[in-house]
């Protein structure tokens, strides 16, 4: 079995797309996943999952939640082994405070140059980098100053901040072990 974390893109947000962690372990577990964890209350699910590739899980997992739910979310799945590659990779893991570093998850690899439009809103000090699986923005004067965050947020991606990153690649961890 192999392990894969689903990002559920704006719920529980304010009022709307409200989703209790608690059905959203169930609605995975009825999909016949294991070991399923959340994490947060912002959408972070770590499982495991016999067969399917991280495209198909997530268009399922989106299905189950529309029709169960009764509510459209987008969601990116990526495996145990993509989400330690998007760590190893990050220019920016050495930044003092990780509440203001985010990543950001998109479904497929091939979005990720789109992201070179935010490059023009990055003000210094923030740093800007389009990884090969994810893109990173440190935003050292703070998300809501940030107009090169907001201009992320925008994009076809969801993201997480560096925090919740480590926090993630730590649950997996302890699954597989």
């Amino acid at each position: 079995m192999t392990t894969y974390i689903a990002l559920l893109r704006g719920i529980n947000v304010g009022k709307a797309k409200r989703i209790a962690m608690a059905d959203l372990r169930a609605l995975l577990e009825d999909l016949g996943y294991t070991d399923v964890v959340t994490l947060l209350n912002s959408g972070n699910v770590v499982f495991k999952a016999g067969k399917g590739v991280p495209k198909k899980l997530a268009a399922d997992i989106s299905a189950a939640i529309a029709t169960h739910l009764g509510i459209e979310v987008p969601v990116i799945v990526a495996s145990a082994k993509e989400l330690a590659l998007i760590v190893r990779e990050n220019p920016f893991a050495s930044a003092d405070d990780p509440s203001r570093l985010l990543v950001a998850f998109v479904a497929d690899a091939g979005m990720l140059s789109a992201m070179s439009a935010i490059e023009p809103h990055v003000v210094a000090p923030e740093q800007f980098h389009v990884g090969t699986h994810a893109a990173y923005l440190h935003c050292a004067s703070g998300i809501l100053e940030s107009k090169a965050a907001e201009a992320l947020l925008g994009k076809a991606a969801t993201t997480r901040n560096w925090a919740t990153v480590l926090k993630l690649q730590a649950l997996v961890d302890k699954i597989d072990a």
